[in-house]
């Protein structure tokens, strides 16, 4: 994962503004989705142990074959809860003072990487849907751009309309720095 404090390809005076995982919320659905993959199969075999499942137990090749078909579930299971958990760890959204970092973990074994200039940044929305991310403030941030890229997405992350407003914010301190040093490069006109 990356530290805050050692981004890739890290500019001269570059501060990191937010470092940004999606809300809290996330990692609740990941439990109780697991915690119901699990549950399944529990109230499966209370209610039908004694009539069903007991005798299948004693069969020389039904019962290894019932322990091995309960463990894949489980193990499947597991295997199903790391990847999401990774997926929402792995995913960050970086903003500093000069750049939008996008890093997406899609599966295991994929990850997308965007950077994004802020000077090319044209528009900011915020947009929260729903009661619960009404409620728990969080929602989704979008960054487009003037160009053919696609925009950035901030997906399930905390505060969006504060992190919208500092990313205004950052953008426009930006400019005013680019627009002061262009100023002070600009030789003056020569009174002849």
């Amino acid at each position: 994962m990356i530290h805050p404090d050692h981004l890739p390809h890290t500019q001269n005076g570059e501060k990191t503004i937010f470092f940004l995982h999606r809300h809290w919320h996330v990692v609740l659905q990941i439990f109780l989705a697991i915690l119901l993959l699990y549950l399944i199969p529990a109230i499966i075999l209370f209610f039908f142990w004694s009539s069903t499942i007991a005798p299948l137990t004693s069969h020389p090749f039904l019962g290894p074959l019932l322990f091995l078909v309960a463990s894949a579930y489980i193990c499947g299971v597991w295997l199903l809860a790391f990847v999401e958990f990774v997926d929402y760890y792995l995913d960050v959204w970086i903003v500093t003072n000069k750049r939008i970092l996008n890093i997406e973990q899609l599966g295991l074994f994929h990850r997308t990487a965007s950077e994004l200039p802020l000077n090319v940044v044209q528009d900011v929305t915020s947009e929260v849907k729903g009661i619960l991310p009404t409620l728990f403030d969080f929602g989704t941030v979008y960054i487009q751009t003037a160009g053919e890229t696609r925009r950035f997405v901030f997906k399930e992350v905390p505060h969006p309309e504060k992190v919208k407003e500092q990313i205004i914010a950052t953008l426009e301190q930006e400019r005013v720095r680019v627009n002061a040093s262009a100023k002070s490069t600009v030789p003056e006109p020569l009174h002849l």
